[in-house]
This record gives C-alpha cells, sequence and structure tokens, in this order.
C-alpha cells in the first residue's frame, strides 16, 4: 500500500494513502475527539466536534476530522485556539436542545457529551438557550427505553440498527429543528420488529436510550425473609464487569464477582455455565437425532434471544430449523426452581430467579410463552453487567479490593467448553466437543476454525466418516446474509451457530459502554473474548459430558438428554411474527 507524509501537531509522520485526519492524529499519538463518528459503520462527519486545522498549501482551513483524507505532505492542528473555539461553540449549540439533568442521568459519569464539556470547560450551559422540542419517553419495549429530550442527533443507534444489525426499525423522523429519532409512523419501539439487542444502547454517547432497570424490585426480593433469592451470571459478564470499575478491557474478575454478589445478600451465586453445560448435553444430542432420523437440517443454535426473536420476524420459515433447547439462562431457572428447589426443600414460588447478563435481549426473553417449567417464570428478573455494576456501586463495596470466591455447588460447577459460550463460535465449539465424543469416543478440545470476530465463518470436520459442515454467524446483518445463501441453495450446512450481538455475548448490548474514541481503534470484543478462552485453557474439564455436576443432574433427575422430562423443563416452542 502506497503511504504518504503528513505532520500533525509538528510530528512528522506516514500514513496509508486514503487515511483520514482522525486516523492520522491517532497514530501520531493525539486523538481527535468524536461524536457521530463509528468506523465503518457511521462515517458521516456530522456533528462537527472533530473540526480539525488542515493545511495542503493553500493555508489554515478547519475540515471535518473523521472522513477527511490525507494528502502528501499535509499540515494538521487538532487543537489549535481555532479549533477549540469551533468545537465548544458546537457542544454550546448542542446543549441548547439538551435535557441536562446530569445528576440523576444513567449515564452520569460515563457520558461522551458530559467529558467533552468538561475537556472544553463549557460554564455556561445555557448560552444559547431558546425554544427547545419535548418529547415523551417511550417505555414500550421490553428491554429499554428512549429519551428523546437527551438525544444530540448522532445516529450511531440509526446506523447500528441498520448497518450492523439489517434491522432498521429508527431513523431520523421530520427535518430540519424538529428531526428526532424514532419509529416509523411514530410507532413505539416495542410495537415495531425491534429484537431486542440493545446496540443501539451500547453506542450512543449519551442518555437517550438505556435498558430497564430492575435493581429496586431485585433488592426489595432480597431483603423479603419469605424469599430464597438465587443468581446466576452469564460468562461473558466475568470479562466485562471489570470496566465499570477502570479495570483494563479484558481483565477476569470472576472471584471478586463472585464475592459482591455475596455482599450484595443473595442466598446463592451460581454460573450460567453449568446451564451452558446443560444446553450443549441437549443441542448435541438433538443435532444427532437430526442428523441420523432425517430432522429439519441446519439445525440452528437457540442461545442467543436477540437471533430467536430476529428469526421468528424476518425469517419465519425457519423457525423449524431453531434447536428447541431453551437458552442457558432459561435451562438455569427451570432447574433452579425443579431440581434445585426439590434438593433444598422449598416451594418454587418462593425463589426468585436473577441473572446477571451481558444482554439486554433476556430481558424480553423472560417473559415469553412457554418459559415456566415450574408453573412459574424460569426467570424473573434478567439484569445487565451494567446494573449489576451500579449495584455495587450504590452498596458501597469495594469492589477492587475483594478477594476472588469461589460460585457455590451444585449448580456452579461448569466447563472450559460452558465458558467460551460467550464468545461468537463458541457455542459451535463446545457442541462439537460433546458431538464428536458421543460417536466417536475421542476427546477433541480445539476448533479453531470457527474462533476469532470475523462476522460470518465456516469450516467442515470429517467426524465418524461423515464430513460435518457448519457455519458460525455474529451480528444480525451475517445471519441475514448466511441464511439467504442456505434459502438460495448455494450453502449447505449441517449445524448453524447464531449470535445477535458482533462478536458475541462480549459484545452484548448490556455490557459497559465503551467510549466510541477506544471503540474505534479497539477491538474490544477479542480483548473480551480472550478472557473466556484464557479460563477455557486453564480448566481441568473442558467438555460439557464430563461435567460432574451434570451428570449428576441426569443420574437423579433427568435420566438422559432428550428425555421426556428433559424435554418438559428445558426445551420451548417459538413463534412466526411479522414485520413492523
Amino acid at each position: 500500500m502506497e503511504n504518504i507524509t503528513v505532520k500533525v501537531n509538528g510530528v512528522e509522520i506516514s500514513v496509508p494513502k486514503g487515511a483520514t485526519v482522525l486516523e492520522a492524529a491517532h497514530a501520531a499519538g493525539f486523538e481527535i475527539p468524536t461524536l457521530c463518528y463509528m468506523k465503518e459503520i457511521n462515517e458521516i462527519g456530522a456533528c462537527r466536534i472533530c473540526v480539525t486545522e488542515v493545511n495542503e498549501g493553500r493555508g489554515f482551513r478547519l475540515v471535518a476530522g473523521c472522513v477527511y483524507p490525507c494528502t502528501d505532505n499535509m499540515e494538521i492542528l487538532t487543537a489549535s485556539p481555532k479549533v477549540i473555539e469551533s468545537r465548544k461553540k458546537t457542544l454550546e449549540l448542542i446543549l441548547s436542545t439538551h435535557d441536562r439533568k446530569c445528576l440523576s442521568c444513567v449515564r452520569s459519569g460515563n457520558c461522551e457529551l458530559q467529558k467533552l464539556c468538561k475537556d472544553y470547560g463549557i460554564e455556561d450551559a445555557s448560552k444559547y438557550d431558546g425554544v427547545t422540542n419535548t418529547y415523551e419517553v417511550d417505555n414500550s419495549a421490553a428491554h429499554m427505553y428512549r429519551d428523546n429530550n437527551k438525544c444530540i442527533l448522532c445516529r450511531r443507534c440509526v446506523a447500528v440498527c441498520a448497518n450492523t444489525q439489517g434491522i432498521g426499525v429508527i431513523g431520523a423522523n421530520e427535518r430540519g429543528f424538529k428531526t428526532y429519532i424514532g419509529s416509523a409512523f411514530d410507532m413505539g419501539l416495542g410495537e415495531t420488529s425491534c429484537v431486542s439487542c440493545g446496540q443501539c444502547i451500547s453506542v450512543c454517547p449519551v442518555g437517550a436510550i438505556a435498558e430497564k432497570d430492575y435493581i429496586k424490585p431485585v433488592l426489595e426480593a432480597i431483603a423479603d425473609p419469605e424469599k430464597i433469592v438465587l443468581v446466576q451470571t452469564a460468562p461473558a459478564v466475568r470479562a466485562g464487569l471489570g470496566e465499570c470499575f477502570g479495570l483494563p478491557i479484558g481483565t477476569n474478575v470472576e472471584g471478586k464477582m463472585v464475592a459482591a454478589l455475596r455482599r450484595l445478600g443473595f442466598d446463592k451465586v451460581f454460573d450460567t455455565d453449568f446451564a451452558a453445560d446443560l444446553t450443549i448435553m441437549e443441542e448435541a444430542n438433538e443435532f444427532l437425532d437430526r442428523v441420523k432420523n432425517g430432522g429439519k437440517l441446519p439445525l440452528i443454535t437457540s442461545c442467543s434471544p436477540g437471533w430467536v426473536k430476529y428469526c421468528e420476524h424476518y425469517f419465519p420459515e425457519m423457525t423449524e430449523n431453531l434447536s428447541s433447547c431453551k437458552s442457558p439462562q432459561q435451562m438455569f431457572g427451570a432447574v433452579a426452581k425443579t431440581y434445585y428447589a426439590e434438593k433444598i426443600g422449598v416451594d418454587p414460588k418462593n425463589i426468585v430467579m436473577v441473572s446477571i447478563m451481558p444482554c439486554t435481549a433476556k430481558k424480553f426473553e423472560i417473559g415469553r410463552d412457554d418459559q415456566n417449567a415450574a408453573g412459574v417464570p424460569d426467570v424473573d428478573y434478567s439484569l445487565t453487567t451494567r446494573e449489576l455494576g451500579r449495584m455495587i456501586e450504590r452498596a458501597g463495596i469495594n469492589f477492587l479490593g475483594l478477594e476472588d470466591e469461589k460460585f457455590d455447588d451444585p449448580l456452579g460447577i461448569s466447563t472450559g467448553a460452558a465458558v467460551i459460550f460467550g464468545a461468537t463460535g463458541g457455542v459451535m465449539e463446545a457442541a462439537l466437543r460433546t458431538a464428536v465424543y458421543t460417536l466417536t469416543g475421542e476427546n477433541p478440545i480445539d476448533f479453531p476454525e470457527v474462533r476469532g470476530t470475523e462476522g460470518i465463518k465456516e469450516a467442515t470436520y470429517n467426524v465418524a466418516g461423515m464430513d460435518v459442515k457448519v457455519a458460525v454467524a455474529s451480528g444480525l446483518a451475517n445471519a441475514k446474509e448466511l441464511l439467504e445463501k442456505v434459502q438460495k441453495g448455494e450453502a449447505d450446512y449441517h449445524f448453524i451457530e447464531i449470535m445477535g450481538c458482533p462478536g458475541g455475548c462480549v459484545n452484548g448490548g448490556g455490557q459497559p459502554q465503551v467510549a466510541m474514541g477506544i471503540r474505534n481503534f479497539v477491538d474490544i470484543r477479542a480483548e473480551r473474548a480472550k478472557v473466556l478462552y484464557n479460563i477455557d485453557a486453564e480448566m481441568p474439564v473442558r467438555q460439557s459430558h464430563e461435567n460432574p455436576a451434570i451428570k449428576a443432574l441426569y443420574d437423579e433427575f433427568l435420566e438422559k438428554p432428550g428425555s421426556h422430562k428433559a424435554h418438559e423443563l428445558l426445551h420451548t416452542t417459538y413463534v412466526k411474527r411479522s414485520i413492523n
């Protein structure tokens, strides 16, 4: 690739031809602030926070650094008085129509607009106050709310919904000063074919979009002496929670997380990984049954509720391909309120099951039909990683000072296969480990072809003389591309794993928000996934079928994978939905 020379604040560097001013500045060690820019997703140069002075031989002038291409021998000034004044005025204009209730905002202290205002010394937020538009908060969705009074029209949410997820249920309505982000015909988000993935929340720079917070009822349940409150934590949570407390992206905080949950007052702290192992036992059995008995193929995983809802809306004819297995979250709740309730002699009605998930779609999933194995909801409350972070902070727990603690038994026992569920390709790899063992008696561990953050991965494995063709997709636009190939007969697979969020659960809509200035240059998906693969590599047991607690569950309660009782408790049904 041809390189050119540019000078950034007097520092001469070489950059690839076609690099933007923003990229050149980053390479030179200078960060240009942005609000609307998302690399390869929302490159529109609209917010003007990134304005930068450049000289291409005709004198210095202001350009949008996020999209303006460098030219040979260009001079760039990222923080000149003219640049600072322009950015400051833009911030003041944004604030003129912004609901500035920062003290009570869920993003206070982690708001990109708030930080910029502090960095640029905005002292008079009301400098340009005038007429403002007011909006009702949209609470129609099960998982989140939209507050357009705080929206800054950066369009990040619109871009990720349309471009990354291929859904596009939100967009810019009206024009000019009346512009606002909403759904077609002013429908509430809950009335649309939104799949609850929460990727819009992940990229919003302010508090205009957030998950619905269920911390209060959970704390009330913990305080109720009549209730046994159990908590389960998904594999990806341990790879993200530390970021809420200033730890680097890609820090494993499993032990501190368990310790914090105990201090919050939960009666038992369990690991969703236990149910991930259980999912593999049921799903691998289902896959082999379909292969041997001419069942519907390809079998498609059902662990991601955002993907499941997407399938029901956009590929309803393929719901028969979905595995009938409940997700690990729901399987765990079903087991906790039947098998475990029986073990401890407690009425399931007195058990409150709380899940900590990297996923906002889990809030929708707990209310689905056919998710009540014990006659009560399998899971009562699903909290995001962010909600857990807030709970810990509000309780005054010194998270960083906690000593590591272990999950409770028996529903805290898991394997390496279970923990990699949180990364794209992890469910596939875990299932292959057990499927291969079932067919051949061999225990292969690693399937590197299905690892990595690529949007679509394909592989073929020869198992017991049969070529098993598999595919993995993460991000719903990639899922659409893959499924359309299957429908057109351009691809022939036996088994497909789909995760609703790009990179899998480690990048779920409920994970800690990372400023776009970092996301644009760091692959947070890969950094968090490393945590899970490192845990897997160090686990003494790495195959789901070797989990002793799972073996005991089948011996004492479920009989065998795919049994009648297993189907009653651990499997579910789907619906064909319309597109709105």
